[in-house]
């Protein structure tokens, strides 16, 4: 027979587990505003019964009930969901970290009147055309020098803007690893302390919610994914690469190298090998400060370092009005010391390499004439040589254009003396110098004996940077040429101090058989105005003002689809965390509305249990012999 005792038994249990269900509903509702919280349900179970089927088995009507147990208390979360939007945080951190980045970059172009580095540049050719009017006073000169100094305070005003969202951004990418490697350590921990809880048998509901947060947190940061292959190991990878293993949490490191810059590469604390991200805010830092704006500076250094070659180029073919000529308007700070371009760049003590910039061949051309020769001309690209080729009815000009948009890193042009000059342009690869010409080689004889550049044709003849003296392989020499400049010209040009101490020595005019100009010859002056209008930059942006206009154009354009893909990005995490929110949030009313529930039970059990200990009280105390 059964316990006398049953019926109290099964009372105090059903009292314990609405108890519990009870406090559980104010957990619930003390967490209401908690970020990450995931609410909480009591489980209830009836507990084992009485008389499982045996020999031994008394002789009752069938199995007696014990009443009701809290059989776990089980966190209400959607693992898919969940899973759902770890992937789609990492394209809201990326748009996230990038647009604020995006609208400062956006304010360095801004074109309000003359204070733009365009008008500036106006200003500058319009001082150049009044001296080619009066070539013989001293006032137009002094104009040409303070709108020259005007104008290279616009180019240093444009780097200095770039370079400092770009010191911005390296200062946010080291912030940022650091709130990885610590999203990585708590992690870790956590995973410890959720293995030991489960290890006696609970549900650490409150710790999964905190890992999962982190999570979240994380996902937004990096491109991360989750797996729990059992109840014991939880592992994040990003990259194709562990990052938290169980109890272990991986660190990144940060290196520094001169070939960045100053800027730190992000590499495994363990291995020193370089991470690669492919989506959150860090890789969005990352495409920021090695490519975004990178390719701006560069292309400002590009634009900076044309023009003070071509003013430079016809100035030191003018003369002032003191006869002074050979002067350059512009100071260019050369990399290298050594005429020939030779530099030491593995630091050993001996040259290993030819920096050269710009060579000019020794032959006149005619740019519309056909050339009447066949061959290929390979020059450095970005991934390699680039072969580009050319045929007997090909003008010289077709040659040039054809150059200029094979996507190599050397730009051809016919300069004002009519003859073929190429020059390095900004490299894109961080291990190649900016400015350099890598490779020139001709399986013709457009590049030697028609144009006067190479000595030989074929791979015999070619001009290649990876050795001293690499200009020995140019027609002549090639007198005609300039070593490549410090880095950035952009932020260091400025007006040659000899002119702005006698502005006399600045050229107006072009002498003749050897004489100085005439003091009331302004063909020099002229000749400079008018590079404001001719196709003297490289590819497909022909003046300066296509360059000005596409620098506008292009970062206004990073702009908008920064701007559009946020606001897409921001809409699609919204509707997926309402959604989570409606499985795993905390409805106040719902939760009210449990707690009448499990109030009344509790009630009905200790009205239970007072009947039961009536009827006790009965058989014990008043019923007499």
């Amino acid at each position: 027979m059964t316990s006398t005792f049953h019926g109290i038994e099964i009372g105090k249990r059903a009292l314990i587990t609405h108890q519990q269900a009870l406090n559980t509903t104010g957990h619930n509702l003390s967490n209401a505003s908690t970020e990450g919280y995931s609410r909480q349900r009591v489980e209830m179970a009836a507990f084992e019964p009485l008389y499982f089927p045996g020999l031994n088995r008394a002789e009752t009507s069938g199995q007696m009930g014990q009443g009701v147990i809290a059989d776990r208390i089980e966190r209400i979360r959607d693992q898919l969901l969940d899973r759902r939007i770890i992937a789609q945080a990492g394209g809201e951190g990326y748009w996230t970290a990038r647009d604020p980045y995006v609208r400062l970059m956006e304010q360095t172009y801004l074109e309000i009147g003359g204070s733009s580095v365009r008008g500036k540049m106006d200003a500058f050719w319009d001082a150049w055309q009044e001296l080619s009017v009066y070539p013989a006073d001293t006032a137009p000169r002094q104009a040409v020098i303070e709108r020259g100094k005007t104008l290279i305070d616009g180019f240093h005003e444009q780097f200095k803007a770039l370079k400092g969202i770009q010191d911005m951004v390296e200062e946010d990418i080291r912030l940022t690893v650091d709130r990885v490697n610590e999203f990585s350590r708590q992690i870790a921990g956590l995973n410890r302390d959720i293995q030991r809880v489960r290890a006696q048998g609970d549900n650490p509901n409150d710790l999964l919610d905190r890992r999962d947060l982190l999570v979240d947190k994380l996902s937004s940061l990096i491109d991360v994914t989750v797996d729990q292959r059992d109840t014991d190991e939880f592992m994040v990878h990003t990259a194709g690469f562990v990052l938290v293993q169980g109890q272990l949490g991986r660190q990144f490191g940060l290196e520094q190298g001169i070939d960045t810059e100053g800027y730190a590469r992000i590499v495994w604390k363990e291995t020193g090998d370089e991470a690669r991200f492919q989506d959150g805010s860090l890789a969005a830092l990352l495409e920021l400060r090695d490519h975004t704006i990178q390719d701006e500076i560069q292309r400002l250094d590009s634009a900076t370092m044309n023009f003070i070659d071509l003013v430079n180029e016809v100035h030191r073919s003018g003369y002032g009005i003191n006869g002074s000529t050979g002067q350059d308007f512009f100071t260019e700070h050369a990399l290298v010391t050594n005429v020939n371009g030779n530099y030491d760049q593995d630091g050993d003590g001996a040259y290993d390499s030819s920096y050269i910039f710009r060579i000019n061949g020794t032959n006149t051309l005619e740019e519309t004439a056909q050339v009447g020769l066949e061959g290929t001309i390979t020059l450095s690209g970005a991934a390699g040589n680039v072969a580009i080729p050319y045929y007997p009815t090909d003008s010289v000009g077709d040659i040039v254009n054809r150059i200029n948009n094979s996507g190599a890193e050397v730009a051809a042009r016919i300069n004002r003396d009519g003859r073929l000059s190429l020059k390095g342009t900004p490299s894109e690869g961080r291990e190649n110098p900016d400015f350099v010409i890598r490779h020139i080689e001709d399986s013709g004889r457009f590049l030697t004996g028609y144009a006067g550049l190479l000595n030989e044709s074929g791979d015999g003849g070619a001009y290649d940077w990876g050795g001293p003296d690499a200009v020995n392989a140019l027609a002549g020499g090639s007198r005609d040429r300039a070593v490549a400049p410090t880095a950035h010209p952009s932020g260091w040009i400025e007006v040659n101090p000899a002119l702005v101490k006698d502005p006399s020595s600045v050229a107006s005019g072009f002498g003749e058989n050897g004489r100085p100009a005439h003091p009331g010859n302004g063909e020099a002056a002229l000749a400079i105005a008018a590079i404001r209008n001719t196709r003297v930059m490289v590819g497909r942006m022909g003046t300066f003002d296509d360059y000005f206009a596409d620098a506008v154009g292009r970062v206004g354009m990073l702009g908008e689809q920064s701007g559009r893909a946020l606001e897409t990005q921001n809409l699609i995490m919204k509707e997926l965390k309402e959604m989570r929110e409606s499985i795993s949030g905390v409805n106040v009313d719902e939760e009210l509305s449990n707690m009448i529930k499990y109030q009344h039970g509790y009630a009905a059990a200790a009205r239970f249990i007072t009947t039961v200990n009536s009827l006790l009280d009965t058989v014990i105390n008043r019923m007499g012999v």
